[in-house]
């Protein structure tokens, strides 16, 4: 191994650095492509929670890290309650991170199982739509079979 203690301690002075960063809104809405009004929504559902400065919102390390997981989570399917059920898990819990993670695994195999759900029952609606489409085209074939032509 090649870590010097001067390695370490520019990590941990790298790590401080990060959790002292800050961000208003507008640098939180460019970095994820949402807008403002997306961001103060999370806040008013108890995902966020800024500094407050008079009428200026100071997000922290923390709140970008829940923003990103709260969009990551609404891309896979997830409500806000779940998102918050399993951000609150985390922050309340000492081993919060192994409860949240056995938490997550049990809402993915929910969201998987829903999904293969929504599969077949898409598969039988192609199916029958196919079944529909076979029968209108033979009685349009039909029809113009047996319509006299002008």
């Amino acid at each position: 191994m090649n870590d010097s203690p001067h390695d370490t301690l520019l990590s941990d002075a790298s790590s401080a650095t990060k959790q002292r960063r800050t961000y208003s809104i507008g640098e939180l809405a460019k970095l994820f492509e949402v807008t403002p009004r997306t961001i103060r929504f999370y806040e008013q559902e108890g995902l966020l929670e800024p500094e407050r400065r008079g009428q200026t919102r100071i997000y922290h390390e923390k709140d970008r890290v829940r923003l990103k997981l709260t969009l990551r989570g609404k891309r896979l399917g997830f409500s806000l309650a779940e998102i918050r059920e399993v951000i609150e898990l985390y922050d309340a819990m000492p081993d919060g991170n192994a409860r949240q993670l056995r938490r997550l695994l049990e809402l993915l195999a929910d969201k998987r199982a829903n999904m293969e759900r929504q599969l077949e029952d898409i598969r039988l609606m192609q199916r029958e739509l196919d079944d529909v489409e076979a029968r209108c085209q033979e009685a349009l074939n039909n029809l113009l079979r047996t319509t006299p032509r002008l």
